[in-house]
């Protein structure tokens, strides 16, 4: 039996190997594994911050990185919640094989995605899949510290049965007025009612959900392409992206450049474009920040529009060539902008465009 930690309990050291005390299943192919050290030893680690397995798999030993779910201020344990990929095998052995009483090399804990020292803020945390581990870590943190925290907690999942955590953060959210949950689903479970947002999350949502993100701190985990869309979702709208955190759920930052520097596009008031409407014969002279809609109706087109922000899709026309910067809000499939269609409303030009108008 694994000691309880005391007030002199050391503090662990990755020369000691965990100890699997419980198994939690959370959601399709998920799991939440606790850990103790044999020797009762406490964990010190910051909310955010990653571990490192050592797991036995056949044919030989793989390490793998896993967010820390749980919270520092239970310092006696700590949880990692792992997904189980297509083709995984390290995560794939834990969720098939990994049972309590089983002990594993670990390292760290290590990691430079975190709050802050004093979380004494406004956060806005922006999660996709198994990205909402380190939120989960930093939302419970806030809850436990035993003060009202401000946050505003946004959740993407392709089915409600895949929205990890669900329970406990509502539970949090039941107990503190300044945890504001928000959940986005694409797809629906049989005989399940959901009555939250549904598609993919974009401008629109966001201002519904939080009309002062402006003013917020923002943590963002998940896919790579999901957060690209969070980032270009915050430059369309002005955010200061020196307040805004990232990290991949598939490969943890370990260096400041890798959580500061982005190469995203930005459209620049001051560098020039031209578009070319093809059936019109009409080519105009305009800026980065200028949109296809807005130089359409400039040249005296008769251009068809609707809401002005990329939902009701009446604006959308075929781009013959270059390149334009588009953030819409769910008004254009994904087969027509492979099929190069944009939505006039919010594509921006990049140098040299041609539309068919």
């Amino acid at each position: 039996m694994i000691p309880m930690p005391r007030e002199d309990s050391p503090v662990w050291k990755d020369s000691e190997p965990l100890e699997c005390v419980m198994v939690i299943p959370e959601a399709p192919e998920v799991r939440t594994f606790s850990f103790r050290p044999p020797s009762g030893s406490t964990f010190v680690y910051r909310p955010g911050q990653f571990i490192t397995l050592d797991l036995p798999v056949p044919g030989g030993n793989v390490q793998r990185t896993y967010t820390i779910s749980s919270s520092p201020v239970s310092s006696a344990y700590i949880t990692v919640t792992v997904k189980a990929q297509p083709g995984s095998i390290g995560t794939r052995w834990m969720v098939d094989h990994l049972k309590p009483g089983m002990r594993i090399k670990a390292f760290g804990p290590s990691g430079l995605f975190h709050l802050p020292r004093q979380p004494d803020g406004k956060y806005l945390f922006i999660s996709a899949g198994s990205g909402v581990t380190p939120m989960m870590s930093m939302a419970t943190t806030l809850f436990e510290r035993g003060e009202d925290p401000d946050i505003c907690f946004i959740q993407c999942a392709n089915k409600p049965t895949d929205l990890i955590f669900r329970r406990k953060l509502e539970f949090m959210a039941g107990r503190v007025a300044g945890l504001q949950l928000h959940f986005v689903v694409k797809g629906s479970d049989p005989y399940e009612v959901w009555t939250g947002y549904r598609g993919t999350f974009s401008q629109l949502m966001l201002g519904m959900m939080c009309k002062d993100y402006l003013e917020r701190d923002v943590y963002c985990c998940g896919p790579t392409g999901f957060m690209t869309g969070v980032r270009d979702i915050l430059n369309s709208l002005g955010y200061d992206m020196s307040r805004y955190h990232q990290e991949s759920f598939a490969a943890p930052a370990e260096s400041v450049a890798e959580i500061t520097e982005f190469h995203d596009r930005v459209p620049v008031e001051k560098a020039r474009a031209t578009i070319r409407f093809a059936r019109a014969g009409i080519s105009a002279d305009c800026t980065e920040t200028d949109t296809v809609l807005q130089i359409a109706k400039r040249s005296g087109l008769p251009a068809a529009s609707g809401c002005g922000f990329g939902i009701c899709g009446t604006c959308k026309v075929k781009k013959n060539s270059g390149e334009v910067l588009m953030v819409h809000n769910g008004g254009i499939s994904n087969d027509d902008i492979e099929a190069g269609f944009i939505l006039a409303c919010c594509s921006h030009p990049i140098g040299e465009v041609e539309v068919d108008a």
